[in-house]
């Protein structure tokens, strides 16, 4: 399988119910209905709860804005486009506070039990060696990023996600200031 690129201006905003923001829902595997794991970017317009997901791990990294301060099981976190990225059980309850003002964030969520992730902020050069069978995520943030696989090398836009399936282990490196690695796998 080749790279996948998807464009965060090509992907219309989800208004939440409760008004406090909007979802672009870049990617839901297999199936947007039932879903083994969803990639996506919130606009976070006002302070409030985040939705419930039970079942469901959750990875949360701020994208632009100053930030927020999430209050989840008696702890502060206090999260910048500059921190690691919040892993969380998503039947938590989860209070979420902007810094000072609005805020865009990426998320990645898994159900329990059909996959396992994990999510690393790039700011610099990041290399990894990848198992065969996972699939595998670059999102670039404000800045553009350049992904080498083995020795396909991937020049990304700003605000651009590129994700594939691996069939053999490979090598990858990733150059950027403020991109996000993401690896799935059963």
């Amino acid at each position: 399988m080749s790279w996948q690129i998807i464009h965060l201006d090509d992907v219309a905003p989800t208004p939440w119910r409760n008004g406090g923001g909007a979802t672009r829902e870049l990617i839901a595997w297999p199936g947007a209905e039932d879903w083994d794991w969803r990639l996506s970017v919130a606009e976070i317009e006002r302070s409030g709860p985040f939705s419930r997901y039970d079942g469901v791990q959750r990875w949360f990294a701020v994208l632009s804005g100053v930030g927020v301060r999430l209050a989840l099981q008696g702890r502060t976190h206090e999260l910048t486009p500059q921190s690691a990225p919040l892993a969380f059980d998503g039947a938590l309850a989860v209070d979420c506070d902007l810094l000072d003002g609005p805020t865009e964030d990426f998320n990645l969520m898994v159900r329990g039990g059909r996959a396992f992730a994990g999510m690393t902020r790039v700011a610099g050069v990041f290399s990894t060696r990848v198992q065969a069978g996972r699939k595998v995520a670059v999102y670039a943030g404000e800045q553009r990023a350049t992904v080498e696989l083995d020795s396909e090398v991937v020049e990304l836009a700003p605000h651009t996600l590129i994700w594939r399936a691996l069939a053999d282990a490979a090598t990858v490196q990733i150059w950027g200031e403020s991109a996000l690695w993401l690896e799935i796998w059963k």
